[in-house]
């Protein structure tokens, strides 16, 4: 008989090594296909998700808005009413504005465009390439034969493009509608979801939540005033330069800060491909100088000094992050993977912290950037330098 209090032959003849690799790795899998399962079921309700975290990161930036005019007396409907119709009307204008300028600066361009075609086609002619006229007819032809032979998948393309529209239009109203209510009732609708978990990680929970708020406000905060500082200077300098649509392509630096890290290198390209057209290869060569410098500005100054404090990502992370967004869910993919990143690492950290243990979630301040996770010696600067004062 065996003794019972003996290993098993069978467990005695597996390495514990395989035993380990082997525990890891279904638990790896039952991981892996929970984030698929849920992956497939976002995907499903892309166009009912995107909304409302877009929904989300306006009511972070617009939250600090409401509680300030609270905190002059104004009932919580009112200040909503207000940021809201005062957000709306800055938005209204700002696009009317941008689109009017577009429109206005579009025949500039296009005959300017004209000008540099002309100019193209006599260099292939008269530089090193020496082409004849009857090849850069030949190379015209082709693509009018192709623009012809495509033009079902063009009006396709079209008619997906106004369906696109329509479903962009209902998307956005779901924007404004769920935004309304986060600013209104947010505090209730975060206590609500918070009764869903037990008892006794309640607090916890509720103290991580708080953090992931706070980390997601600093976030849209600081990723707005980069945005800010990025369309101005390169404004400036597309205006000193007197490249066309200046001013649009301010504002489209601006919105494309908002994907850090790529979003200012595309807008930055686009601006300098116009100055190619519009002003030549100095000119369009200078912008680029403005462009690295601004985003050099952005890399190694604003993004450290605003974003680096409060929301704690490694730019490794933050790559990776967007890499990952964009393959998923493209465009707002890449919009939502930071903030989506910055929200976990805040809950994450606040959830194994020690520090994190006695804190009462009413003494968590979301509007403020140092509320975005315990301080913990080793990984943050500032918990390792000494504090005067401070109570523990």
């Amino acid at each position: 008989m065996t003794d019972r209090g003996d290993p098993s032959p069978t467990r005695n003849t597996i390495p514990s090594a395989l035993r380990v690799s082997a525990a890891l790795g279904w638990r790896f899998l039952v991981v892996v296909a929970s984030l698929y399962v849920v992956g497939v079921i976002f995907g499903r309700l892309a166009s009912l998700v995107v909304p409302l975290a877009i929904a989300l990161l306006l009511a972070a930036l617009l939250a600090p808005a409401v509680g300030f005019l609270m905190a002059k007396r104004f009932p919580r409907g009112l200040a909503t009413f207000v940021v809201l119709v005062g957000g709306l009307a800055v938005l209204g204008g700002l696009l009317t504005f941008v689109v009017m300028t577009f429109v206005n600066g579009v025949p500039d361009l296009a005959a300017q465009l004209a000008r540099s075609i002309d100019a193209v086609s006599g260099w292939l002619v008269n530089g090193p390439l020496q082409l004849s006229q009857g090849q850069l007819r030949e190379f015209a032809d082709r693509v009018v034969k192709t623009l012809q032979d495509n033009q079902s998948g063009i009006t396709s393309s079209a008619l997906t493009t106004a369906a696109t529209v329509g479903e962009t239009l209902v998307e956005m109203l779901l924007v404004l509608f769920a935004l309304a209510f986060f600013l209104y009732d947010g505090p209730r609708i975060w206590q609500f979801l918070i009764r869903i978990v037990p008892g006794g990680p309640r607090r916890r929970v509720d103290v991580a939540g708080r953090r992931s708020l706070a980390a997601l406000v600093s976030y849209v905060r600081a990723t707005g005033a980069v945005a800010v500082v990025d369309a101005v200077g390169i404004g400036i300098g597309l205006a000193v330069l007197k490249v066309p649509l200046a001013v649009p392509l301010a504002a489209l630096v601006f919105i494309s800060a908002f994907v850090p890290i790529f979003g200012a290198v595309v807008a930055g390209g686009v601006a300098v491909l116009i100055a190619l057209v519009a002003n030549g290869p100095v000119t369009a060569a200078i912008a680029l100088i403005i462009v690295v410098a601004v985003n050099q500005l952005e890399s190694h100054v604003l993004q450290p000094f605003l974003l680096g404090r409060a929301v704690k990502l490694h730019p490794l992370a933050v790559v990776l992050a967007i890499a990952s967004g964009l393959l998923v869910a493209g465009i707002a993919g890449a919009l939502l993977a930071v903030p989506l990143l910055a929200v976990l690492n805040s809950a994450i950290r606040s959830l194994l912290s020690e520090a994190d243990e006695h804190v009462a979630p009413a003494d968590v301040h979301t509007s403020e950037p140092e509320e975005s996770g315990p301080d913990e010696p080793g990984l943050d600067t500032e918990a390792d330098e000494p504090r005067t004062g401070a109570g523990t």
